[in-house]
């Protein structure tokens, strides 16, 4: 009998070793390594082609491989088309819908509404079409009791509660359902394995076999999985490269409102954001979500600007607030929420080389409004403007917006989709705007003042 292998899987990042070590050297972390089996490798194919006959035998074996092989453009894109999932903010981080034969994956803090979202997906979906949620985390009377407190119709909706890998299977190509939901991936284990179910080598092999089953059979897979303290979905390396769309639930506890964003998708825009509310009655969609985002305050402040964002297919617009003042510390604080905290310092540089204005001796705080996380460079522009409000203690007017790219010699650059962001901000009555020169619109805005600059000398002046 040919020795069993094993190797050594780090649970944090997935790498593998030879042997056990101490520290992991692609992740850093320590005693994380756990042994896991190896299955046997297939054997007789080394031997059957020395021996006379065997590089012959394999020819004949693999000579109709080719057959499946087809052209490119003549594939029909109408063989896997696109179905509505019922929430119109899910497809649209979908990329228009679900595929079939396609593995989702969700994640988010615990308490965001994962489970809550996908059960009212699943319970309008079946209505249509069969459809199974396999729980692994609770029980069918706690599923069933959420179901009933949302008022969510039930009498379609197959549930199972089940955590072994090789029964789910099973149940799969019993039942062939066209959508199935794996409620959590990191519960889900293999009696093949020795390792604790959530471990990065259960987790890859789990999902290694429902997503080949999705594959062959064209069922919509949809996976949750938990995220770790930093927020990043636990055994990141391992999923992201199996799954075809990847996509996160975001929320804070002291907001109602919670956003879906879409990470990786082979199927669609990358960035693209869905905003929900969370009611006594479950999730619910914000058609606007900019009326939200903008929920100013009746008296203005200084400080306060409002930017267009651009959230993979539309416009957004959003509040930025920045906080100047003294500081009792020898080093400054800088402090960035919703933004990215290092370039805060840079754009505080170019403030001071080219706008000819020092807060090296002050607190700088800048926040976005609404939780929302500004990913894109053309927040530069309005949060130097913010911070310049501030420091000067002067409002910035009411009705103006303000977006573009600061560069590191001052300079403004444009940005994506400049005419669509000055069209959305005219539909929320919004008579001025700061823009790049480059963004500068063709035609006249009706109803709307666009101010254009090249530099950022000139977006102060335009201030004055």
């Amino acid at each position: 009998m040919a020795k069993q292998k094993t190797a050594f899987v780090c649970n944090d990042c997935g790498s593998d070793y030879a042997k056990w070590q101490g520290q992991c050297s692609d992740c850093g972390a320590w005693n994380t390594l756990a042994e896991i089996r190896l299955g046997p490798a297939a054997g007789g194919s080394r031997g059957a082609g020395r021996a006379g006959g065997g590089m012959g035998a394999n020819r004949a074996g693999f000579a109709g491989a080719l057959a499946g092989a087809r052209i490119l453009k003549d594939i029909d894109l109408d063989e896997l088309p696109r179905f509505s999932s019922g929430v119109g903010e899910f497809d649209r981080v979908l990329g228009g819908g679900l595929v079939p034969g396609s593995a989702v994956l969700v994640g988010g803090n615990p308490g965001a509404g994962k489970s809550t979202l996908l059960l009212q997906t699943m319970c309008h979906l079946a209505a249509d079409m069969e459809a199974l949620y396999i729980t692994g985390e609770e029980s069918l009377q706690q599923v069933a009791m959420r179901a009933n407190r949302l008022g969510l119709p039930t009498d379609k909706l197959r549930m199972m509660s089940e955590t072994n890998i090789e029964t789910i299977i099973a149940a799969l190509e019993e039942f062939r359902p066209r959508v199935v939901v794996v409620d959590s991936i990191q519960v889900v284990h293999t009696a093949e394995l020795a390792s604790a179910p959530g471990s990065v080598s259960q987790v890859r092999e789990c999902a290694a076999w429902l997503t080949r089953f999705a594959k062959q059979s064209g069922t919509v897979l949809v996976l949750v999985g938990h995220v770790t303290k930093d927020g990043s979905l636990a055994g990141p390396k391992v999923l992201e490269h199996m799954i075809d769309c990847s996509i996160l639930l975001e929320g804070t506890d002291d907001s109602r409102f919670r956003t879906l964003r879409g990470q990786k998708n082979r199927f669609g825009a990358v960035n693209e954001l869905g905003v929900f509310a969370m009611t006594d009655r479950g999730m619910r969609e914000v058609k606007n979500p900019s009326a939200i985002f903008l929920d100013r305050s009746t008296e203005p402040a200084a400080g306060s600007a409002v930017m267009v964002v651009w959230e993979g297919t539309r416009p957004l617009l959003v509040e930025i607030q920045a906080l100047v003042d003294d500081s009792a510390l020898g080093n400054p604080r800088r402090v960035a929420v919703g933004l990215e905290q290092n370039r805060l310092a840079m754009l505080l540089a170019v403030l001071h080389r080219h706008g000819g204005l020092q807060v090296g001796d002050q607190d700088v705080f800048a926040n976005v409004v609404g939780g929302v996380k500004v990913l894109e460079t053309s927040a530069d522009l309005a949060l130097l403007l913010a911070i310049v409000s501030s420091y000067r203690d002067r409002l910035l007017p009411r009705d103006m917006v303000i977006f573009g790219e600061v560069g590191l010699s001052g300079e403004i650059r444009p940005v994506p989709s400049g005419q669509e962001r000055l069209s959305e901000a005219a539909k929320h009555g919004f008579k001025r705007a700061i823009v790049p020169r480059g963004n500068a619109p063709k035609h006249e805005i009706k109803g709307m003042q666009v101010i254009a600059v090249a530099k950022l000398s000139e977006a102060l002046d335009a201030l004055d």
